[in-house]
């Protein structure tokens, strides 16, 4: 289904082929076709081949990466899919929340899927716009990656198919490098007008802040003017130097 081709599915640091295997059989059951890999312990794999039982296709064509920023550098929206909350709240969604969130756009968009048996990390997430929860039964809330892949391909398989494709994006959302690219810049400013202290600032703060600039989903052209302002605040600090 061509109108799913901007979701990409990136699993990260999967530990077992056969997990790789069986989420690409479940993308390909619901017409998702983009798959990356970050950092798997064992790819290429006959396991994993095996598992994916015809969708030989979308393994064949998954790109691997070295790190999750090249696994996500293109995108514009970015959701992680975890088990456990985090003590910063994140903005969250439940997989039909996240169907219609995705359907709806045509913004290179990036699920991420953790190690099997942790998850995605905190430095991880904060890459992300969204978290992704999946409801289950509290006594027993462990979920195979591959069975969590199915349900989240499976509503936005559902989703898509309900969602008209006649609106159109006037201004493009900015990519995950250039999200990583201003919050670079953002601190590099803030220490030079001593908002942060190399000694005595929180590592917390700049994650609020990426909070915030995560929920509101900048484009590109806002990403600009940002920057613009930024580079305005960097060359008054010089003058009065």
């Amino acid at each position: 289904m061509n109108f799913l081709s901007h979701i990409r599915i990136v699993l990260v640091n999967t530990t077992h082929p056969g997990n790789i295997g069986a989420a690409a059989r479940a993308m390909k059951n619901m017409g998702l076709r983009d798959l990356a890999l970050v950092e798997p312990k064992i790819f290429p794999s006959t396991e994993a081949i095996a598992r994916a039982a015809g969708a030989d296709d979308i393994l064949a064509g998954a790109r691997v990466c070295r790190s999750l920023e090249d696994a996500i550098a293109d995108c514009a929206l970015v959701i992680g899919a975890s088990a456990r909350l985090r003590t910063i709240p994140w903005p969250e969604l439940e997989p039909r929340e996240c169907a219609d969130l995705v359907s709806g756009s045509t913004a290179k968009t990036a699920i991420l899927f953790g190690h099997e048996h942790s998850g995605l990390t905190n430095e991880e997430l904060e890459r992300c716009h969204y978290l992704l929860h999946i409801p289950s039964d509290p006594e027993f809330s462990s979920l195979n990656v591959a069975a969590a892949v199915q349900v989240v391909a499976y509503e936005i398989f559902l989703a898509a198919r309900r969602a008209s494709r006649t609106e159109r994006q006037m201004s493009p959302f900015a990519t995950a490098a250039q999200m990583e690219s201003f919050y670079g810049h953002l601190e590099e400013t803030l220490h030079e007008v001593r908002f942060l202290h190399e000694k005595k600032s929180s590592p917390s703060l700049m994650r609020r802040l990426r909070r915030i600039f995560n929920r509101a989903r900048l484009e590109q052209k806002e990403i600009h003017i940002l920057r613009g302002i930024l580079n305005a605040v960097q060359r008054q600090l010089k003058r009065r130097g």
